[in-house]
């Protein structure tokens, strides 16, 4: 079951010892009764009709009924690297991170590094605020367990699953590298201000704006065959600084994405080949916005839309999705 609820539908499946990973707007999680969830903050979602505003209702992801054990913990800056350590042998992980949290650059910037990282699934997204609200609410998660909401800590389920069942993790990610420039940094992170065209050092604000990239094609980088996205925010031209919505790292290629025809369309038929039908899905607050995707159905696929999606590392215009098959 990923779907759309109320409240009092939620209430009745946290009483009746479900458990859930939760998504909905900061007033109806806080009002939820103590039991085994997490939850994050945001309004925005793709639901069984299409791409979904709303601040009235739920969206519940349930832990699968074979799943044999679920652990519920807060992680903070210090603690998030032993992430791994506290999974369980033979299952996955679900993490959510607070959006422009101190955790959030952390992990961000460091997962990679974090010990035995790759060895099971681990997947999950950024909580955000309905987008006329940023700047002016925190986003948040929920630990269902204590009963304690927070801006700071990030919390994850790990989750058991029999022997029996092997759970997998995938993205479909719809941006290509494109055919200009290469370009380079000699920094990791989200504030960047200059970068090396080709091997040449400029200004990063300054080559953007000349060349006239708008801000909606990502920055791409392949790892060995996956494309791994990271999002511009805003060119501060004042300041000499690009803002991205995930960090860029030192010496690894990047170009500029390809442009992606109807985002719908596309995606519709990529989900068609894969022929999946995944557990727990998450999709970006960027592809929703620039593709329009309000009102519209993206194949069988629901989720909340977030503000980045986790797979091992932070995740920028990127579906998510994790499936369990028999062994």
């Amino acid at each position: 079951m990923k779907k759309l609820l109320t409240k009092e539908e939620v209430e009745r499946k946290i009483i009746n010892g479900e458990k859930l990973i939760l998504a909905g707007d900061e007033n109806l999680l806080s009002q939820l009764p103590q039991g085994e969830w997490i939850g994050g903050t945001i309004p925005y979602f793709m639901a069984e009709n299409g791409g979904t505003f709303t601040k009235e209702l739920i969206f519940a992801d349930e832990v699968p009924g074979f799943a044999e054990e679920t652990y519920i913990k807060f992680y903070n800056e210090d603690t998030i690297a032993d992430i791994a350590q506290d999974e369980f042998e033979h299952g996955y992980t679900i993490l959510i991170i607070p959006a422009f949290s101190l955790i959030h650059k952390t992990f961000a910037e460091n997962s990679h590094l974090f010990k035995n990282i790759f060895q099971r699934p681990l997947l999950g997204w950024i909580s955000g605020v309905d987008l006329k609200d940023d700047g002016k609410i925190t986003p948040k998660v929920f630990n269902g367990t204590i009963g304690e909401k927070s801006g700071l800590l990030a919390v994850a389920i790990h989750i058991e699953l029999p022997k029996n069942k092997i759970p997998i993790l995938d993205i479909v990610n719809l941006f290509e590298q494109g055919n200009g420039d290469t370009l380079t940094f000699d920094t990791d992170g989200f504030n960047i201000s200059t970068c090396y065209v080709n091997g040449v050092k400029k200004s990063f604000s300054e080559y953007l704006m000349r060349n006239k990239i708008g801000i909606k094609l990502p920055l791409v980088a392949d790892y060995y065959g996956a494309k791994i996205n990271t999002c511009f925010q805003s060119i501060d031209e004042e300041k000499d600084i690009v803002n991205l919505y995930g960090p860029v790292f030192k010496d690894v290629k990047y170009k500029i994405a390809s442009p992606v025809g109807d985002y719908v369309k596309e995606f519709t038929e990529r989900v068609a080949k894969l022929n999946i039908d995944p557990v727990f899905t998450c999709n970006c607050i960027l592809n929703y916005l620039y593709s329009e995707l309000e009102g519209r159905k993206t194949a069988n696929i629901t989720g909340p839309i977030t503000f980045g999606e986790i797979a091992y590392q932070l995740l920028n215009q990127t579906m998510v999705y994790l499936t369990i098959k028999d062994a």
